[in-house]
């Protein structure tokens, strides 16, 4: 009998390594204080975190980064972001996370630069349009856009046509509707593996969600609220399948490795679209790690290797 990625010792507090513990404490002590972006806006907290003054370490540009204009659907700029390996056995189209209104395509370098010498693939990471200036539906318009261009241009670009997608937290939202999208607006069904990272699935919102409460281990209850109401100022009908990808009919979709720890907001999220992505009659891979707080592998931290070996394997098996 397989292992079960599901054992109820993952869930208990006395899995929580003592370093896993103190960082997430870390964590705590230092957001509480931090003001919230919805109100002193989401520029100053863009502007914030590009200088490293948060919970996250400031981005370490890389040096063989490059950039590509694509046209997106409104006839706006999209800004893909690449990192090629010396040997290239496929792309990874990367979605970057920061709840649909923070975040950006070049703040997570050395972690593509990773993913691209260890799993030998071109990194091609979308510079999506961010809430609440650009509500839904106009970052999954251009992350859609990305990956049709890619389609198209992978084999001439990069010399091959096998493609991964992948992302954290609303990269990974991003990362699921783009693959729905591209199943059903263009036939594609070519990706080759999806790596999912405490996606959000649901905002509507899941239990674990709507419990999770007020201790700031970088996503609460509340985080998540305002979040949603950036992304989907007058959208109230949260399930429908192009917002949240867990009611969409997933069949015939990719491979898939879904990765969450135990103290994420967005635990019930991971552990619901697992199981619909094989009740579908997908292949999935489940990693759940003990403690993980919602970015964990954004922190160096000994989980936050474990995951991005098990990543860069999964895309690797995917590509080889």
């Amino acid at each position: 009998m397989a292992e079960n990625p599901l054992h109820p010792a993952l869930f208990r507090k006395d899995a929580i390594a003592e370093d896993t513990a103190k960082l997430n404490d870390a964590i705590v002590g230092l957001m509480t204080p931090m003001p919230e972006w919805w109100n002193i806006g989401p520029d100053v907290t863009r502007e914030a975190r590009r200088q490293g003054r948060g919970p996250f370490p400031a981005p370490v540009l890389s040096p063989r980064a490059r950039t590509e204009t694509i046209a997106g659907r409104d006839g706006n700029d999209i800004t893909l972001r690449i990192i090629e390996p010396r040997q290239v056995n496929g792309v990874y189209l990367h979605i970057h996370g920061g709840g649909w209104v923070l975040g950006s395509s070049d703040q997570q370098d050395p972690m593509l630069e990773h993913i691209a010498d260890n799993a030998h693939l071109a990194v091609v990471s979308v510079e999506y349009r961010l809430a609440p200036e650009h509500p839904y539906p106009a970052g999954p318009d251009d992350c859609e856009f990305a990956a049709a261009w890619l389609v198209k241009n992978a084999l001439s670009r990069f010399g091959t046509e096998k493609l991964t997608i992948g992302g954290e937290s609303a990269g990974a939202h991003l990362s699921a509707v783009t693959l729905l999208r591209m199943r059903d607006r263009y036939g594609y069904t070519g990706f080759r593996g999806a790596n999912l990272v405490y996606g959000a699935y649901d905002l509507s919102m899941t239990p674990s969600q709507r419990a999770f409460g007020n201790r700031r281990l970088v996503l609460r209850t509340i985080d998540m609220q305002q979040f949603y109401n950036a992304f989907l100022p007058t959208i109230t009908e949260r399930r429908v399948p192009d917002i949240s990808p867990l009611y969409a009919d997933l069949a015939g979709l990719c491979p898939a490795l879904f990765s969450v720890g135990t103290q994420d907001a967005l635990v019930d999220d991971t552990l619901f679209m697992y199981a619909r992505w094989i009740a579908a009659g997908n292949e999935a891979e489940l990693a759940v790690y003990p403690g993980g707080a919602h970015g964990f592998t954004l922190f160096p931290n000994r989980q936050a290797e474990e995951a991005a070996a098990r990543a860069e394997a999964f895309l690797r098996a995917v590509t080889g």
